[in-house]
C-alpha cells in the first residue's frame, strides 16, 4: 500500500522521536551507570581512610571525655601514659590498629592479652574501659574502642609533656584477635636492628619512623627479664648503667624477673629526646634501644634526635600518624562494641 506524503512525513517525526528518546534514555542510564560506579569508588576511598573529623557530629564531646579519662589516670600513676601509648602500639601491629588487644580470653575465646610481649606485661585495660563508659553515656553506640585507644595515646604523650598531633579516627572494633600474630608481630626486646627495620617495614613503617617510635622509650619501665641479658653479658653498654641495672635485675634467670627499671635513666615520666641521648652514651636499657646507636645505619638519625627534640617530637607524631593507618577496619567491617573487653 503506497503512503500519503503525509503519512511519510509524519512517521518521518515518530521515528525522529522514538530515536531521541531512546538516545536520551541510553544517555540517562550512562549517566546512573556512571554515578553509581562513582559512588562505588567514593565509598571505597572513604572506607580505606580515615578523617580527623569523623565523630564531629555523631560525638561532639568525644575528645574532651578521652582527655579528661587520661588526664585523671597519668596523674594519679604517670607510668600510665607509657602503658596506654604502649598498648596502642601493641595494637597497631597485630592485624592493625583494631581494638583487637583489648579483648579479653574467655573460656572459649584466646586473645591477644596473654601473647608472649603482653603477658603480665601490657597494662591499662581498665583505664580504657572506664574511658568508653564515659563516651557510651554521652554517645552510645558511636565511637569505637579501637579510637579510644588512639586519642588516649595521643593525650598520653602530651599528657607527659610530649608532642601534639590531630588523631585520625573512623576505626571499628575487631570481632576477633590473635595471639599467634602477637607472638610474631610485635617487636621484641633483644631484636638485631636489621630485623627491627623488617618489622617495621612489614606494616609499611620506614626505618626512620622506626627510630622515631623507639623514642616512646623515653617514657615507661620494663622488667627485668627483658634486660637481663644486656647488662649482664653485652660490652656496648655504660659500665656503671650495668651495674646501677644489676642490682635490681638479678642474674639467675626466674629471680626478680618482674622488677622493673625505668627505660630512660633521666626522665622516666617526662616525654622528651633524652632517650637518644641515653643511647649516643651507651645506657639504652635494652638490646632492641642501644642497637639504634652501634655503629649502623641509624646513628645518624639517633644523634639528630639528640640534637633537637624539636625533629623528634615532629617525626614522633608523623610516626604515630603513620602507623594508626595500619589496616585499619572501616565501613561496614568489624563492629563498635559496646565493652572494650568483649564482643557484642
Amino acid at each position: 500500500m503506497l503512503c500519503s506524503p503525509s503519512t511519510i512525513i509524519i512517521n518521518s517525526k515518530s521515528t525522529q522521536v522514538y530515536s531521541n528518546m531512546a538516545s536520551n534514555q541510553f544517555v540517562s542510564i550512562l549517566v546512573l551507570v556512571l554515578t553509581l560506579l562513582l559512588q562505588g569508588d567514593n565509598n571505597n576511598v572513604v572506607k580505606a581512610q580515615l578523617t580527623t573529623n569523623f565523630y564531629s557530629t555523631s560525638c561532639p564531646n568525644l575528645l574532651s571525655t578521652v582527655k579528661s579519662g587520661v588526664k585523671s589516670a597519668v596523674s594519679s600513676q604517670p607510668r600510665m601514659g607509657a602503658s596506654i601509648l604502649r598498648l596502642f602500639f601493641h595494637d597497631c601491629f597485630v592485624n592493625g590498629c583494631d581494638g583487637s588487644i583489648l579483648l579479653d580470653d574467655t573460656s572459649s575465646f584466646t586473645g591477644e592479652q596473654n601473647a608472649g610481649p603482653n603477658r603480665n606485661s601490657a597494662r591499662g585495660f581498665t583505664v580504657i574501659d572506664n574511658i568508653k563508659s564515659a563516651v557510651e553515656k554521652a554517645c552510645p553506640g558511636v565511637v569505637s574502642c579501637a579510637d579510644i585507644l588512639a586519642i588516649a595515646a595521643r593525650d598520653s604523650v602530651v599528657q607527659l609533656g610530649g608532642p601534639n598531633w590531630n588523631v585520625k579516627v573512623g576505626r571499628r572494633d575487631a570481632k576477633t584477635a590473635s595471639q599467634a600474630a602477637a607472638n610474631s608481630n610485635i617487636p621484641a626486646p633483644n631484636m638485631s636492628l636489621s630485623q627491627l627495620i623488617s618489622s617495621f617495614s612489614a606494616v609499611g613503617l620506614s626505618t626512620r619512623d622506626m627510630v622515631a617510635l623507639s623514642g616512646a622509650h623515653t617514657i615507661g619501665q620494663s622488667r627485668c627479664v627483658n634486660f637481663r641479658a644486656r647488662v649482664y653479658n653485652e660490652t656496648n653498654i655504660n659500665a656503671a648503667f650495668a651495674t646501677l641495672r644489676q642490682r635490681s635485675c638479678p642474674r639467675a634467670a626466674g629471680s626478680g624477673d618482674a622488677n622493673l627499671a625505668p627505660l630512660d635513666i633521666n626522665s622516666a615520666t617526662s616525654f622528651d629526646n633524652s632517650y637518644f641521648k641515653n643511647l649516643m652514651a651507651q645506657r639504652g636499657l635494652l638490646h632492641s634501644d642501644q642497637v639504634l646507636f652501634n655503629g649502623g645505619s641509624t646513628d645518624s638519625i639517633v644523634r639528630g634526635y639528640s640534637n633537637s627534640p624539636s625533629s623528634f617530637n615532629s617525626d614522633f607524631a608523623s610516626a604515630m600518624i603513620k602507623m594508626g593507618d595500619i589496616s585499619p577496619l572501616t565501613g561496614s567491617s568489624g563492629e563498635i562494641r559496646k565493652v572494650c573487653g568483649k564482643t557484642n
